[in-house]
Parts: structure tokens; sequence; C-alpha cells
């Protein structure tokens, strides 16, 4: 089978590779689609040579998976071949990943796909689904609060903003001036364009600041300081989390597989409540292309590869 890896630092490849088995409590799915993610930039340039990933000869790329079941391993309940799904691959250390023909997932990381969308659009809910949905959990943001979400055009902090408005948070969303519609379309109360002063901005929406804020564009200190004193700060970033002034609550929240969250998201797919967006699709052998894009930014949505 074909998969795309990474073999030496700064390049990416795709690759005739054995099609791998699936063990014990796994399922081997074959992919009909594969979302492209910063973290696929992250592995290309050597994070999995780092302290964040075991050592090997080679690294395969991709987290986001939408495709059908094709094997079952012993003692896995509830798949069985031939079942749509979507899934994520949660980890650096591994040698093949879910841009390739078939990938191997824990059935743990895998969950029944949407019925009202395509492979295409499905391969976007896991790795941004989930970190969204993961990051709100950890602000225990309550009925009423207000939540700025930096970033809220983008890939997590649009899926954060939808997810934040439909629990009855009043969201103050920034991004660049041109996409002000389609995030308040997406539930944002309030809009501040990016090229503004974030805290002063803020200040003019919210007095003394806001509940707490989700910085999906590791934005950092900034973001930071339009929170109130003793609010609650969520960051996507370890390299962007700042110290937890003002006696603010920082976390730093970094996606698990859930399948129960994923069910959740697939739900609310289902129910029109969760606003999938694609920004382009390519063929598995343009992935070099596909990074390039992402890389080049300004995306509203993710470019995702079809074998």
């Amino acid at each position: 089978m074909r998969a795309v890896v990474v073999r030496q630092p700064g390049v990416v490849e795709l690759a005739e590779v054995p099609t791998p088995e699936p063990g014990r409590g796994a399922v081997r799915i074959e992919v009909a689609a594969a979302a492209v993610n910063p973290v696929d930039l992250m592995v290309r340039d050597g994070v999995g040579g780092t302290l964040f990933a075991a050592d090997r000869e080679q690294w395969g790329v991709g987290w986001d998976v939408a495709g059908t079941v094709d094997a079952v391993g012993e003692d896995v309940a509830g798949f069985e071949p031939g079942q749509a799904v979507i899934g994520i691959s949660d980890r650096l250390d591994v040698s093949l990943a879910a841009q390739a023909d078939y990938v191997v997932l824990d059935a743990g990381n895998v969950a029944p796909a949407p019925t009202s969308v395509d492979p295409v659009a499905a391969a976007t809910i896991p790795l941004n689904g989930l970190t969204a949905m993961q990051a709100l959990a950890a602000l225990e943001l309550r009925h009423g609060e207000t939540l700025l979400v930096t970033g809220a055009a983008g890939a997590v902090g649009g899926f954060a903003v939808e997810l934040a408005a439909a629990q009855g948070i009043r969201v103050i969303a920034t991004a660049a001036a041109a996409d002000e519609p389609a995030v308040r379309a997406l539930g944002a109360t309030d809009f501040v364009p990016r090229t503004r002063s974030l805290p002063d901005a803020v200040r003019e929406v919210v007095a003394g600041g806001v509940d707490a804020a989700l910085d999906a564009a590791a934005l950092g200190p900034a973001t930071l300081a339009a929170v109130r004193g003793g609010g609650r700060f969520v960051s996507v970033s370890v390299a962007a989390t700042p110290i937890p002034l003002r006696g603010t609550t920082v976390t730093t929240v970094l996606v698990r597989s859930d399948r129960r969250q994923l069910e959740e998201l697939v739900a609310r797919v289902d129910a029109g409540k969760l606003t999938l967006r694609v920004a382009e699709t390519l063929p598995l052998d343009a992935v070099g292309t596909a990074q390039r894009r992402l890389a080049e930014g300004g995306l509203r949505g993710r470019v995702v590869l079809v074998p």
C-alpha cells in the first residue's frame, strides 16, 4: 500500500509499504479521506525525532481519517468490515498514520461516521473537533459566561465558537475582518478584528475582561491579558502557554482520543448543529502541495487528501 511518511527532517514522501495488520483491540480502516493539519508540518520538520516521540527510522503522517472498516482484530466489539467510520491517530511516534491507503487504529480511537456528509467532510471532524471540545471542557464554562476565542475562523476556533454558543456562552471572537460574517454565523455574539489590540478591544465589549479564553491562534500573553483576574485560560500550544498571572487558571490542552466525544461530534453533525468546512480536496500523491497550502495560511477549512 501507499503511505505518507517522513524519513528525514523536512522531507515528506509517498512510499510503498506493507499493509498493516490489526492487533488485539484494533481495527484496520480503508482510508477514503484524510485531513491535513499543522501537526503534519511539525512531524515533517523533525518533531518525530525529538523528546515528543520515540526515535525511529520512519514517522507516519496524518491524524484525521474517514473510511471503511476493512479488518477487525481480536477483542473488538461494535465494529465490523464494511462499516463507515471516522477516527484519530493521536500519536507522534508511529511508523504509519492516517495519510495512507490503510491505517490501523485502536478501537477506542474510532466512531461510526456521520450519515449526513461524505467522507471528505467527515475527515475534518476528529482532531479539531476533539481539541475544541476538550478545551471547552477544561474551561468549565457556565451558561451566560463570556468566552474569548482567538483564531475563530480556523479549524479549532470555528468548532469552539459553535460548541460554546450551543451551551449558552457569550462568545467574543477574533479573526480577520473579512471573516466576521462567517464567525458570527457560527454563533459569535461579538467580533474583534485581529488587527486591533486584543486586551483593549475586548474590554470595550466586556468591562474588566472575559471570564475565559480559548487561545486557538496561540497568541499567548495578549490573549491572557484580555481575561479578567481569576478567570480561566486554555492554550492548545505548549509553546504559547503563558504564565498564569493575576490569579488566572492556565491550562494546556493537547488532544486525546475519546470515542464517546467522537460520537457526540458525529451526532451534532447529523443533527445539523456542527459546521464542517473543506477548503480543497487533493489526491494522496499531492501531499507536498497540500502541506504548502496549509503553511501559506489563509485557509478556511481543511485540505483533505483522497487516496
